[in-house]
């Protein structure tokens, strides 16, 4: 137990008690606090009643009012109170396995809590929870949850994950659904595998368990060229790409009729794949799976263009110009999108002097095309002696979450000494880069 207070933020409810740093949480309104989740759960009242033992080894009692839902104000050893739970699955695809070696240690973690689903997103498997874990997620109305699911096959879904309770964690999938848990589900698609026929079962399977599946994304399986002793699989093909995007929106078209929401979608990636266009705006909703690839591209379009288009400057004739001559950096699948839109904002915003560069990923192998696998090594063998301007823009995706270091561990400013150029980071938003390419901070 990691219930530990390690500070108190000013200005909270906490700080307001006797409660200090070194305390230990025990229960909240009589129930015993393990992790994060209990806590969350039970510290959402207005009026709360805290057992904690203090750093004498004594019962503090603390009462306590705050508005309800709002935060206690404590903060802990850990976030989740306890320690993480790893990945013991083998899966087939994993894109983690095909990385190479010496980069830093945290990049091979591979994590599978549930927690870390419920608060950050992470798409987890199912494969380490016990019967006790689901009775407390349905007991806690932990939702949403996100599964990466694959397959609803036993035996297949076993294979894919290498892992014999690879099936054992349909079991849990549907006790979930059964229990009304709200499910985000990512079924990673490998040609040959769990394509074609087997991913026409699994939407129906999926769909058959109701209203719970919020949202289902197909996503192509992602190879590097360091997959060394793993099982081979397959890279998609534009024709594939095509089959399977026109799969899977014939079957969306048919939940729309039937729901009144589409609930499965394919990742951008794939329509990049087969030279489609990508969907409009109101294709996908309230972009339930935006954070796994679905709508990424759209979104950023319809940001940068409300940005352009929302300028009072670009009814007035060509009077606001810009000056500022820059570059962009982006991976090969954006690419094209960026070099559009800046034709478009040169259009209407006066003369635009910037530049996109696509950056072959020569660190992960071609068939990796998306920004956030670019690495510094790769911008400077590619970009070095080119005509940059007075900046260089990357997306903040490329780099290590709130860090300035990029995958392979070079930083921002060894990228920007060796081209001579400044590197300018700019959030991953479509009104963040309109922004930055007028030299607006």
């Amino acid at each position: 137990m990691n219930a530990v207070v390690k500070a108190i933020i000013p200005g909270s409810p906490a700080s307001r008690t006797r409660i200090t740093p070194g305390d230990t949480l025990r229960k909240i309104n009589g129930s015993t606090i393990i992790d994060v989740l209990d806590y969350k759960f039970n510290s959402y009242d207005d009026r709360l009643l805290l057992e904690l033992t203090g750093t004498d080894g004594g019962i503090k009692i603390v009462r306590l009012r705050k508005p309800e839902g709002a935060d206690i104000g404590l903060e802990f050893e850990t976030f989740l109170m306890d320690n993480e739970r790893s990945c013991a699955n083998r899966c087939i695809f994993c894109f983690i396995d095909q990385l190479p070696e010496g980069m830093r240690e945290t990049l091979y973690y591979k994590d599978d809590d549930v927690r870390l689903s419920f608060f950050h997103g992470n798409y987890i498997t199912l494969t380490n929870l016990s019967r006790r874990d689901i009775e407390r997620i349905t007991q806690l109305r932990v939702s949403p949850i996100n599964i990466s699911i694959h397959t609803l096959d036993p035996d297949l879904r076993a294979y894919m994950l290498g892992i014999k309770s690879g099936a054992a964690g349909i079991e849990a999938f549907v006790a979930l659904a059964d229990a009304g848990i709200m499910l985000n589900c990512q079924i990673v698609c490998c040609p040959g595998i769990n394509d074609g026929k087997e991913l026409s079962r699994t939407m129906e399977s999926l769909f058959a368990l109701g209203s719970c599946i919020n949202s289902v994304s197909v996503v192509p399986v992602g190879l590097t060229k360091h997959r060394k002793n793993l099982v081979q699989l397959h890279p998609f093909t534009s024709e594939l790409a095509l089959t399977t995007v026109r799969q899977v929106e014939g079957y969306s078209e048919k939940c729309l009729k039937s729901r009144g929401a589409r609930v499965f979608f394919c990742a951008d990636e794939l329509y990049m794949m087969a030279g489609l266009k990508l969907p409009p705006h109101t294709f996908y909703e309230e972009y339930p799976q935006l954070e796994n690839g679905v709508g990424m591209m759209r979104l950023f379009i319809k940001e940068f263009e409300d940005a352009l288009y929302s300028r009072r400057s670009i009814r007035l004739a060509g009077r606001d110009r810009c000056s500022f001559k820059f570059s962009i950096a982006t991976g090969l699948a954006a690419s094209k999108y960026l070099t559009n839109l800046l034709k478009t904002a040169s259009e209407k915003c006066g003369t635009i002097s910037g530049m996109v560069y696509a950056i072959r990923n020569e660190f992960f192998g071609d068939s990796v095309t998306v920004s956030g696998l670019v690495t510094g090594c790769d911008l400077i063998a590619q970009l070095k002696g080119r005509d940059l301007g007075s900046a260089l823009l990357i997306p903040q995706n490329m780099l290590k979450y709130e860090d300035d270091v990029f995958l392979d561990d070079i930083k921002v400013s060894e990228v920007s000494e060796a081209l001579d150029v400044p590197v300018r980071v700019v959030r991953t938003g479509g009104a963040d880069l309109f922004r930055a390419v007028l030299n607006e901070t």
